[in-house]
């Protein structure tokens, strides 16, 4: 287990630090935002909030924090157009729930790249994976008010592409085979390219989630920190969890990307980059010169 330093995190003074995210749209027009050909209609400044999150933050923070793993991964609008094509179905690419599995046995063997979303019960997995597969509105994604909903891992197909996989949560109401399902299947599972690990931004790294790291570590997994409900935590808090977490990316790991994901399903904020990040991780996007 990790054991973290007690420390200050600095942050400029935040006027109205109660005050939430500010978002775009309002909620009645989210789903126009599901693509991100209509999202660059917006404004630039509007856009860039929307692409990548993390700018609206670091203004808040003292001139002393270092920010450079916060945009390790910066793709050019038009890298970004090309990984929305992976996520649109066609009459050449069928995006949609493929199968469940309880055990490993029960999995599909598939060769194509594989991604994993795995998280705390209620961390807004299955929410995420509905945002990410906005485009195909069709796609079965089970999301369910009550905590711990998805008991099986749930296989979706991205056409010849990928294939993203919805893990059970841990922690609260977490399948009693869980860790004979979960780590079976991060430990063997040979086409696995990434496994996303989703920490809620309005409550910060948990005890749970610290396990759930050292499991990744454990066994020598390429995985990446995806901080969610980002519009649900007050400004002040976010900026305190976020920097939390990369305190421990930074020294307690080493098979984690640097740099953490900032996402909100309700609004869409970076959900177009971890679009772009899963199709490039995948093999399947090759990035242009920035």
């Amino acid at each position: 287990m990790f054991h973290i330093k007690p420390r200050i995190i600095v942050l400029k003074a935040i006027p109205k630090l109660q005050k939430s995210i500010s978002t775009t749209q309002t909620c009645q027009s989210n789903h126009k935002l599901s693509s991100f050909l209509e999202a660059a209609k917006m404004p630039e400044k509007q856009l860039r909030k929307l692409v990548f999150p993390f700018e609206d933050l670091e203004r808040h923070l003292s001139s002393k924090v270092n920010t450079s793993n916060f945009q390790l991964f910066q793709p050019r609008y038009e890298d970004i157009k090309m990984a929305e094509m992976f996520f649109t179905p066609s009459k050449k690419q069928k995006i949609d729930y493929f199968t469940s599995a309880v055990r490993m046995d029960h999995a599909p063997l598939i060769t194509q790249s594989e991604v994993c979303f795995i998280g705390r019960s209620n961390v807004g997995k299955s929410t995420l994976i509905k945002a990410l597969f906005s485009l195909v509105p069709e796609t079965e994604v089970r999301v369910s008010k009550t905590p711990g909903h998805t008991k099986k891992m749930n296989f979706f197909t991205v056409g010849k592409a990928f294939t993203l996989v919805d893990m059970p949560g841990y922690g609260y109401k977490a399948p009693k085979d869980f860790v004979d399902m979960v780590e079976t299947y991060l430990e063997t599972r040979h086409n696995l390219k990434r496994t996303f690990l989703l920490v809620d931004g309005s409550v910060g790294l948990q005890h749970a989630d610290r396990i759930a790291i050292d499991m990744c570590e454990e066994f020598g997994l390429p995985y990446v920190l995806v901080i969610t409900k980002i519009d649900k935590a007050k400004q002040g808090e976010l900026l305190r969890h976020i920097l939390e977490i990369q305190e421990v990316m930074q020294n307690h790991t080493v098979g984690c990307f640097p740099q953490p994901f900032l996402v909100s399903s309700l609004h869409y904020s970076g959900v177009y980059l971890l679009r772009c990040f899963i199709a490039h991780v995948t093999g399947n996007l090759k990035l242009g010169p920035s």
